[in-house]
């Protein structure tokens, strides 16, 4: 049988991508089906017996779907013709693109042809053996700009704090006028302040799932799929996925929740190797306040702390008991151990020092639950008053002129700049008297005016400036006292709950004779605030 007269089964192959800068109107996949299909109506020796589509795959590699499926056609014989548009829809590596057309589909016996590229293996000539590889580089090149004008723009997309992800994190949605900016969605926003406020509450994350099982609560991915959102996993593994303490570890430490958008955290090497690969944190883009918050930064902290701590669950208990991880040994600095024993129909709880326990030394001190209730209360309590008392005497001192706080004084510059202004509006009036006295000559009468003018807007810019930067000093102090907040909740405090521990202390020491100290939070500004009264106290004494 002559080369003219073999008949050929074709398999139509196309390929899409918006990674690799395809022009979707021009490259759709109908518009490349419809040309290939009007070109083999030319030619009656080619029968179609397949078609396979890559419909968003890069064209950098080769490990597409449905080019292995025609691969496998290939090699079982079924196909013995490959038709593409033009050589790019093939493939944009140059390498690859180049071993397939001159080595294996001819060794395979394919026929193969690039429409647009007016090549066909079988009218093959000397020119092509320069012009495909050419063409073939030329793609590649193509594809490799591309990539480093995409890589560019999500750059700075990232660092203006624009959203690029493809969904919006569990608890947010993508803004429908901007897809770059992310807005609570007022169910799921919901979901993830109970969460926060169980853990505060002392809730481990295997409870916090168990419970929004319980109530019915979708998880992240199935919520996702009940809004319309398409989503993949590998994971699921029942009918319907459900919350998991993994999950709501997810939650639990993800920034994003108070406003700050921290995105680049992972890359691929280059266009060709799509392997990710996790970066450096410095190197990862993070802007604060880049959508609205749906946690605050204090409570998020307070979580972080909890989450670092050693803290098991009670058992058939839903929440862990209001000490733990907050209690240590005034001797050794382990961790205290919380132990009951029963006496007639009471039961009683008492704390050792862990170490003492395991056998390993230590002294023998501990103290009962309610000696160290008791205590801390006191504690507390003592704590929250002395914090009261300080505030009384800080709106004093705030009531001061800002001299007397060794406070820049920004309102005494005011004065002066207003002085400034005063007194060049009097010398720039009194320009035209010296003008018709003749004193001056109408020459040195504009040049002395426009001076004077420009010392007045000078002036009124820096006294803009000035009461801003006052403004922003007094809102800076008083987020430098809100602390003092978080201590006034508990003035009338009775009894002490897992949420008041998480908020007010650091850590109990327990000495021996039953014995405390509490590092409570805020210990530095605490201190800070009381050598800024004592200052005063001085002051005022002299």
């Amino acid at each position: 049988m002559s080369v003219l007269s073999k008949e050929y089964n074709a398999c139509i192959y196309a390929r899409l991508s918006r990674d690799d800068g395809d022009k979707l109107e021009s490259d759709s996949i109908i518009n490349q089906k419809a040309l290939i299909r009007d070109f083999i109506s030319k030619h009656p020796e080619i029968h179609v017996v397949s078609e396979k589509t890559d419909d968003g795959y890069s064209g950098v590699n080769f490990d597409r779907p449905a080019f292995q499926e025609m691969m496998e056609d290939i090699r079982s014989g079924k196909i013995n013709c490959v038709v593409v548009k033009d050589l790019s829809r093939f493939g944009r590596n140059y390498i690859e693109a180049g071993n397939y057309i001159e080595r294996v589909f001819p060794f395979m016996g394919v026929r193969f042809i690039a429409i647009n590229d007016s090549y066909d293996s079988l009218d093959r000539n000397q020119s092509d053996s320069l012009i495909i590889p050419f063409k073939n580089l030329i793609n590649d090149a193509y594809c490799k700009d591309i990539s480093v004008k995409i890589r560019s723009q999500l750059e700075i997309k990232r660092k203006k704090g624009q959203f690029i992800g493809a969904f919006a994190v569990y608890g947010y949605l993508k803004d429908p006028e901007d897809h770059n900016k992310l807005i609570p969605d007022t169910y799921a926003s919901e979901v993830v302040r109970a969460i926060y406020k169980w853990k505060l509450e002392g809730m481990s994350q295997g409870r916090i799932a168990e419970k929004l099982n319980l109530q019915g609560v979708l998880c992240p991915m199935e919520y996702k799929l009940s809004m319309g959102i398409k989503v993949q996993t590998n994971f699921k593994v029942r009918k319907q996925a459900l919350w998991s303490p993994r999950s709501v570890t997810r939650i639990l430490t993800n920034e994003i929740y108070t406003g700050a958008l921290i995105q680049g955290k992972t890359s691929t090497p280059n266009y060709k190797v799509k392997k990710i690969v996790a970066k450096d944190e410095a190197e990862w883009i993070r802007v604060e306040d880049a959508h609205e918050a749906i946690i605050d930064r204090r409570t998020f902290d307070d979580v972080q702390r909890i989450l670092q701590k050693d803290i098991r669950s009670a058992p058939d208990e839903e929440v862990v008991y209001p000490f733990s991880g907050y209690l240590k040994c005034g001797d050794c600095g382990q961790n205290m151990v919380r132990k009951t024993y029963t006496a007639g129909d009471k039961r009683y709880t008492y704390y050792i020092c862990s170490t003492r326990k395991a056998g390993k030394g230590c002294s023998t001190h501990q103290i009962t639950g309610d000696e160290l209730q008791d205590a801390v209360l006191q504690g507390i309590r003592s704590r929250v008053d002395s914090v009261i008392e300080m505030e009384e005497l800080l709106k004093i001192i705030e009531s001061l002129p800002e001299t007397q706080r060794n406070v820049f004084n920004y309102d005494a510059q005011i004065v002066k700049l207003k002085e400034d202004i005063e007194r060049n509006r009097s010398f720039k009036m009194k320009l035209y008297e010296n003008l018709q006295e003749g004193m001056i000559g109408q020459e040195e009468y504009f040049l002395f005016k426009k001076s004077y003018e420009a010392k007045i807007q000078s002036a009124e810019a820096a006294i803009r400036a000035v009461e801003q930067e006052r403004q922003q000093a007094i809102e800076h102090n008083r987020e430098s006292y809100a602390w003092i907040d978080v201590f006034k909740k508990y003035q009338n405090i009775t009894s002490i709950e897992r949420k008041t521990i998480v908020e007010l202390i650091e850590e109990v020491i327990v000495h021996e004779d039953k014995k405390i100290s509490i590092r409570f939070r805020y210990g530095d500004q605490y201190t800070k605030l009381a050598e800024l009264l004592g200052n005063y106290s001085d002051m005022a004494a002299e």
